[in-house]
């Protein structure tokens, strides 16, 4: 698809420098000519000084007016009607290739137009194919009017290069993908290629199969047959054939004389594919190779800071960042994720700069919900009025659904308000089976805490400002817990009756003791595919709240509060004793049974 656009912004670019020529053109001549009649008459293809004249300024300029008219229109005929192939039109464009990247580009033009020497490392391109460009050439006009134009074109192109240069910097350079062996097979590469990109992926398979039992040694058709392959596995769903073509982008790094980009390419890619099917080691053994045979490439180090996230090695991710910020102090990249890693070690002001200053760099890999929700959270733990502002861009950007519900893993369209009665979510018998036993669920759960089995544990999610808040759990991603429901068994009895609830994969079934003193900071839940219940069982009569969103509420014995826990919400716990409460997740009623059916855990 680059290829189409770039074919279309070519007739859009060569019309445009072709009219800035033919005024240049027009004017010269009108400078040159002794008058009005002789403009006139050469306009009209008649004879100067008794011989057959060339094109004056001005007729050049009539007829190349008419004839960028006619090709507009033409343009636009062949566009709309599909008249050219332009996959095929810049393939042969190749022949031009003088900087050994495999397709025409800015760099083969400066060395066409003799602002870049040519790598004597270059082969010269075979006899046929630059002999149909060599007829071409006899074939053209000759004489100082056609010297003139070709210098004008010349000068355009420079303009244009010019302007390129100075843009260059800001887009990512082309990656050379073929050796001095793969260009002399460009044809048969660019042909299964061409399969490829249109979506015939069984016979883009079999041709660079076919390739590379021609052409065991190619890089370029092994590296075809791997992503053949790894389009092959998406279409299909088929995680085989995916280890096929993992296996494949290895195979490539391993063959001899391998151009250094196809090495990360291949590397890279395989990597990614190893962390889609969840094998996060072996795609880290494939980061660490590619910065050992890279060791300067920082993004390179950046992937492996992430792939050492992946498996939870935070202390090994935080010395590849810090590695990187010696070397490059204004790496955005690596500045998001010290400061996540700096964050989930409590270290909260340490965190902040590098997260903000991350995010402010814009640069890819940065603009990503996790940062912003951290850097908005670390904020609101120093006090820091400008955590909402950074949650506001970050609704803004989409990771968000508001400023208040920040939750990162959802599914859109759902209703979504922080807090909900028991009509609207239409689980009314379950909410009446709480209230009716809430007594048998809170002697349940008292009799658990007076074992002192160590069933309660302590809050693990780095929540607390302050405090003692504990949770007995039952459920867990729908999954129920043998162990804990021997110590609430009629309680669990209750809930079988309750898949929206037991089968939330989503949430959990948990008993919830907060002691006097404890502040829970504001956050959010993970996901809106669930609504909490809390069912108050012994609830101190003043110094225990909830706020989610803008509103504050109590809690009762025996009554049950639902709340939307994607909101951002807080809690306190300020009186003279302690506070139990029974929580109950349950789907989101607008959850279709297929979507309970299939999202995953959480």
């Amino acid at each position: 698809m680059a290829q189409r656009k770039n074919a279309k912004g070519g007739s859009g670019s060569s019309g445009s420098s072709g009219s800035t020529g033919s005024g240049s053109a027009g004017s010269s001549g009108g400078s040159s000519s002794p008058g009005p009649g002789a403009r006139r008459e050469t306009k009209h293809g008649g004879h100067r000084n008794g011989k057959k004249g060339g094109l004056s300024g001005s007729s050049f300029f009539t007829w190349f007016m008419v004839i960028a008219l006619l090709g507009v229109w033409t343009s636009v005929a062949v566009v709309w009607f599909d008249l050219v192939d332009y996959e095929e039109v810049l393939g042969k464009l190749g022949v031009y290739d003088a900087d050994g990247d495999g397709d025409f580009d800015v760099d083969d033009a400066k060395v066409l137009l003799g602002l870049k020497d040519r790598s004597a490392s270059e082969p010269t391109f075979p006899a046929e194919e630059t002999e149909p460009q060599a007829e071409l050439e006899e074939q053209a006009p000759l004489g100082a009017e056609y010297q003139n134009i070709k210098d004008e074109v010349k000068e355009q192109i420079q303009s244009l290069l010019h302007e390129t240069v100075h843009t260059e910097h800001a887009k990512k350079k082309k990656p050379k993908l073929l050796n001095k062996f793969d260009k002399t097979i460009k044809a048969q590469l660019d042909a299964a290629e061409k399969l490829r990109k249109r979506g015939k992926v069984e016979e883009a398979v079999n041709a660079f199969e076919e390739l590379v039992r021609k052409y065991p040694q190619s890089p370029r058709a092994r590296y075809g047959k791997a992503q053949s392959e790894d389009d092959l596995a998406e279409k299909r769903r088929s995680n085989e054939i995916l280890r096929q073509a993992i296996e494949t982008y290895q195979e490539v790094a391993g063959l001899p004389d391998v151009p250094t980009d196809l090495v990360k390419l291949s590397l890279k890619r395989r990597s990614e594919r190893q962390q889609f099917l969840g094998h996060m080691r072996g795609s880290l053994l494939t980061l660490q190779r590619l910065v050992q045979l890279f060791p300067s490439d920082t993004s390179l180090k950046n992937d492996l800071g992430v792939g050492y996230l992946l498996i939870g090695d935070n202390d090994n991710a935080k010395k590849v960042y810090e590695e990187v910020l010696n070397v490059t102090p204004t790496d955005g990249f690596a500045k998001v994720h010290y400061g996540f890693i700096l964050k989930a070690q409590n270290k909260i002001a340490e965190s902040i700069p590098y997260l903000k200053e991350g995010l402010e760099s814009g640069e890819p890999g940065t603009d990503d919900g996790r940062f912003y929700f951290h850097l908005g959270d670390a904020m609101q733990r120093v006090g820091n009025k400008e955590a909402y502002k950074w949650y506001e861009l970050g609704h803004k950007r989409g990771h968000f659904a508001s400023v208040w519900q920040r939750s990162l893993y959802n599914v859109n369209g759902l209703k979504a308000q922080p807090w909900w009665t028991p009509r609207e979510t239409g689980y009314t018998e379950l909410v009446k089976s709480l209230e009716r036993n809430w007594k048998l669920i809170r002697d349940e759960g008292l009799a658990v805490m007076d074992k002192a089995k160590g069933l309660f544990l302590p809050e693990d999610e780095n929540l607390r400002e302050k405090g003692d808040w504990s949770q007995f759990t039952l459920w867990q991603q729908g999954r129920k817990n043998e162990n804990a429901c021997k110590g609430a068994p009629r309680t669990c009895a209750l809930l079988e009756k309750f898949p929206e609830t037991t089968g939330c994969r989503r949430g959990q079934i948990k008993y919830s003791i907060m002691h006097p003193g404890t502040h829970v900071w504001p956050h959010t839940g993970p996901t809106n595919c669930r609504l909490r219940m809390h069912l108050g069982l012994v609830i101190p009569k003043e110094g225990c709240k909830i706020r989610c969103a803008n509103d504050t509420k109590t809690w009762e014995e025996g009554k049950v509060l639902i709340f939307d826990d994607s909101f951002e919400h807080e809690v306190w716990q300020d009186a003279s004793s302690f506070r139990l409460i029974f929580i109950v997740d349950v789907w989101h009623p607008e959850l279709t049974p297929q979507q309970r059916r299939s999202l995953p855990a959480i």
